[in-house]
């Protein structure tokens, strides 16, 4: 068994992209500046949004948090999403989600400049990436993606289930999973909440991928010998004898599992640090784009 370590290649890539970033310092290049808007405030958003600037501080790259009432209208922040796409100095921002209840999410996220769409959730760019055209690939499916690539996987061929359909990603990964390149070139199963003999068709994948937010709900006797397993699952769990009160699990029962399996993600420092490295390398590719 193989450990995809998240955290070793996040650190690797950050590494990578701040010898860029350094490079255009010394050229005396404009720097890459990612903006974050959050309304609200809920405690994992804040969490997130503060470990993407502590990233940004850490690459070398200019960041601007944007902290909204969470009685923002729909109005307000349609306003302020005007203003960051019409800044020549923002290369990308994203929106935070979870937003509050009297804000249309889809509306909010609309609004956004597909140029400037360093989150990839934009209509455009999940347009672009279905027909395998240059776009901002979804932090966390570019991060599963690159992890794949690192460590060798062999994704050709393979049979992939994908487990959980959110926009975010179950679905990207399966448009991501089939595409003609590699990583991709395999044939995948989208599964969810509605679909019949999920276990058994979970027992036949070479790749499992698990976006179900479900604590440990993978389990040993569900997978077959030597699959590639993906936990994209994070939750709180209750915990008194940790210092806060929680543990983070996944999807996946990591104990049993990791026994049968060829490669699997940890969880925390697997999949989640990949997100914060892509959006960082997506914010790189828009101030590419912008600058060319």
């Amino acid at each position: 068994m193989i450990l995809l370590d998240g955290k070793k290649v996040s650190n690797d890539i950050k590494d990578e992209i701040k010898a860029e970033v350094d490079k255009m310092k010394s050229q005396g290049e404009k720097v890459p500046h990612l903006a974050a808007v959050i309304v609200g405030d809920d405690g994992a958003s804040l969490t997130y949004v503060g470990s993407k600037v502590r990233a940004c501080e850490r690459v070398g790259f200019e960041s601007t948090m944007v902290r909204m009432k969470h009685t923002t209208s729909e109005i307000e922040l349609l306003h302020k999403i005007k203003e960051l796409n019409e800044d020549d100095n923002i290369d990308g921002f994203i929106i935070q989600l979870p937003l509050p209840p009297q804000i249309n999410t889809q509306k909010v996220l609309m609004a956004v400049d597909p140029s400037k769409d360093v989150d990839g959730f934009h209509p455009e760019n999940f347009g672009k990436m279905a027909l395998d055209m240059s776009t901002f690939i979804p932090a966390t499916p570019f991060g599963i993606l690159e992890l794949l690539e690192r460590y060798d996987v062999d994704t050709k061929g393979k049979h992939t289930v994908v487990i959980g359909r959110s926009h975010i990603v179950g679905r990207p990964m399966s448009i991501l999973m089939s595409r003609k390149g590699w990583p991709g070139n395999s044939t995948v199963t989208l599964t969810h909440s509605n679909t019949k003999n999920i276990t058994q068709i979970i027992s036949q994948a070479d790749i499992v991928i698990s976006a179900l937010g479900v604590p440990n709900f993978l389990k040993a006797e569900m997978v077959r010998d030597d699959a590639v397993v993906i936990d994209v699952g994070i939750t709180r769990v209750d915990d008194d004898s940790k210092p806060r009160g929680y543990r983070i699990v996944g999807d996946v029962d990591f104990e049993n599992v990791s026994k049968k399996s060829s490669f699997i993600t940890p969880v925390p420092g697997g999949v989640g640090p990949m997100t914060i490295a892509m959006l960082l390398k997506n914010t790189l590719l828009a101030r590419e784009q912008r600058m060319g």
